[in-house]
């Protein structure tokens, strides 16, 4: 893992394509130094009524998230590019999930800040976290919610070679 190290902003808000886009700055930036490799990259945010939700800055903000998030719909959409540091060529895709989150009461988001979990999450929050009770149901991919939409990044890879067990030679 090398981090890319470039301010990560969306341009023109959180659309699928600003996340896709910012994804694929990460990968070039981190392919302009890393030689003859492919570089897979991804960016993860979460978005309720328009506004993205990135990693709290401390447990007041997580605290906060979690309160608006509660009861109610949002979405996860994670960029993934992958860049051939060899010729340059990239490709990118962005993945949205919906994310339907339970009424969980004030001791849940009490007892899960203090934990610190959600400080180094995108809307304060994992899916896998406390046995998944802080969200009800979701549709769209799953491993998108957790962070990498692992369908979507196969077949991204493959169409740059790079071929998984699961996919066969």
């Amino acid at each position: 893992m090398i981090p890319s190290e470039i301010e990560e902003t969306l341009d023109g808000g959180p659309t699928p394509d600003a996340v896709a886009e910012l994804a694929l700055r990460k990968a070039r930036a981190v392919a302009a130094c890393a030689g003859a490799a492919i570089v897979l990259a991804a960016d993860t945010i979460v978005v309720i009524d328009g506004m993205p939700l990135g990693k709290p800055s401390g447990r007041e903000e997580a605290r906060d998230m979690l309160v608006r998030l509660r009861g109610r719909l949002h979405e996860v959409m994670t960029g993934v590019a992958i860049v051939d540091g060899t010729t340059g060529r990239a490709a990118s895709t962005t993945v949205v999930s919906r994310v339907i989150m339970a009424a969980y009461p004030d001791a849940t988001i009490e007892t899960y800040v203090a934990s610190g979990a959600p400080l180094d999450k995108a809307g304060a929050y994992a899916i896998q976290d406390l046995q998944g009770a802080l969200v009800d149901g979701i549709v769209g991919s799953y491993t998108n919610v957790i962070g990498l939409p692992v369908e979507t990044t196969r077949r991204l890879l493959e169409g740059f070679g790079v071929v998984s067990e699961r996919s066969g030679p």
